[in-house]
C-alpha cells in the first residue's frame, strides 16, 4: 500500500489526472477497481456451480462414505491407502466449484481492467509497504472516511445476511424439527437442510453482487482522487510532452480516434462535402464568425468511411461536390481539423461561390 495515495488536496493534488498518468499507473498494474466486485462474481459463479452439480457431487459424497464405511470392522480405515480415496472423492467434489470460482474472479478482473492487464511492480519488494509510518497509515485508513465507511459497509453486510439467515432459519425450523422426530425422513431432512443453505448461497452472492457495484464506483473515485496532480505536475509533464515524439505520436493519434468517432456529427455540421467520387470523402466547414479564419477539414475518409460520409451528407442535406483532385488531395494532406492548405484556398473558394454560401478570397 502506497501512502503517497492516500493525499489528494492536502498535498497540493487538486488538477484532474492526464491519460499520460493514468497509463503509466495501469503499466505498474495500478487501476480502478473493487475487490468486492471480484468476489461477488466468483461468489455467485461458485453458488451456480454448486447448484448445478448439487446431485453429482452428492453422489460421490455416497460413494466416498460406502466406500469407507463398508471397511469397517475389516481392516484399519485410516490407513493411507484408504485415506487417499476418500482424498481423491474430496478433490472432485471441491475441484470444480473452486475453479468456477477462480474463473469468476479473473472475469471480474477483466472487466475491471477493460482488457487483460499483468504486472509485477505492484508484488514486488517495497521497505515502506512492509513497514509504514504506523501514524500515517492508521490516520488515512482505520480514522479516514473511507475506512469507518468499509467498516460500517461491512457491519452491513455480516448484519443483512444474519437477519435473512434467522428468518430462514426460523421459517423452515417446524418443519424440520417435525421430520427429525419422524423415522426414516432422513433423506427429506437432507434435502431440506440442502434448500434451507441453497436459498441462503443464492441471497448471499445476489446481495454481495449489488452491493459490489457501488462500491466499484467508491473505489474508482477514490482512485481517480489519488491519481490527481498538482500544477507543478502538469506543468513537468506538459514539458515532457513537447519533447517526447512518442508521446506527440500518441496524443495525435488520440486525437484523431475522437474526431473519427464523431464523424456523424461533424458531417452534420459541414458546409458541402467533396468527393473522389467514391474513393475519398472531405466533409469542410467555414466558420465565419472567426475572423481571418479558412475552412478545415470537419471529416474525411476513403473507400467505405468515404461512403458513409456521404450517406450521412444526403441525409442531412449537405452538398456533396465531385471534384477528384481536390478531393485526393485534401484527404491525402490534411488531418481533422485542420485548416486547409493555402493552395486549395482558390478551388475551394469557387465551391463555395457556387453553393452561393461564402466568397472565399
Amino acid at each position: 500500500m502506497d501512502l503517497q495515495w492516500f493525499a489528494a488536496e492536502d498535498e497540493g493534488r487538486t488538477e484532474e489526472p492526464s491519460q499520460i498518468k493514468l497509463d503509466r499507473a495501469r503499466k505498474e498494474g495500478r487501476v480502478a477497481k473493487s475487490q468486492e466486485l471480484n468476489s461477488a462474481i466468483a461468489l455467485l459463479l461458485s453458488t451456480l456451480a454448486l447448484l448445478f452439480l448439487a446431485k453429482w457431487i452428492f453422489d460421490q459424497i455416497v460413494e466416498a462414505m460406502i466406500f469407507f464405511f463398508s471397511r469397517a470392522g475389516t481392516e484399519v480405515l485410516f490407513r493411507q491407502g484408504n485415506a487417499a480415496v476418500v482424498f481423491t472423492y474430496f478433490l472432485k467434489c471441491v475441484i470444480p466449484i473452486a475453479f468456477v470460482g477462480l474463473v469468476g474472479g479473473v472475469t471480474g478482473n477483466i472487466i475491471q481492467n477493460r482488457g487483460f492487464l499483468f504486472s509485477l511492480k505492484p508484488i514486488r519488494p517495497k521497505f515502506s509497504n512492509v513497514v509504514p509510518h504506523i501514524g500515517q497509515y492508521l490516520k488515512k485508513t482505520m480514522f479516514s472516511r473511507q475506512g469507518l465507511f468499509n467498516v460500517a459497509k461491512s457491519i452491513g453486510k455480516v448484519a443483512v445476511i444474519a437477519v435473512y439467515g434467522f428468518n430462514t432459519i426460523r421459517k423452515d425450523l417446524p418443519q424440520l424439527l417435525g421430520l427429525i422426530q419422524e423415522r426414516g425422513e432422513v433423506a427429506a431432512c437432507i434435502g431440506l437442510l440442502a434448500r434451507m443453505a441453497a436459498q441462503l448461497l443464492i441471497f448471499a452472492a445476489i446481495f454481495f453482487l449489488i452491493v459490489s457495484i457501488p462500491d466499484y464506483y467508491v473505489s474508482r473515485h477514490e482512485f481517480m482522487e489519488q491519481m490527481k496532480m498538482t500544477k507543478e505536475e502538469v506543468k513537468q509533464e506538459y514539458k515532457e510532452m513537447e519533447g517526447d515524439p512518442e508521446v506527440k505520436s500518441h496524443m495525435e493519434r488520440a486525437k484523431q480516434e475522437l474526431l473519427r468517432r464523431n464523424i456523424p456529427k461533424m458531417v452534420a455540421e459541414s458546409d458541402v462535402v467533396i468527393t473522389n467520387p467514391t474513393h475519398f470523402a472531405v466533409a469542410l466547414k467555414y466558420d465565419t464568425s472567426i475572423p481571418n479564419s479558412a475552412p478545415q477539414v470537419n471529416a474525411k475518409g476513403e473507400d467505405e468511411i468515404a461512403l458513409t460520409i456521404r450517406r450521412i451528407a444526403k441525409e442531412n442535406d449537405i452538398p456533396i461536390v465531385e471534384n477528384r483532385p481536390l478531393a485526393r488531395s485534401l484527404y491525402a494532406e490534411t488531418k481533422l481539423g485542420d485548416i486547409i492548405p493555402v493552395a486549395y484556398f482558390k478551388a475551394v473558394s469557387v465551391i463555395y461561390a457556387q453553393l452561393k454560401k461564402f466568397n472565399i478570397k
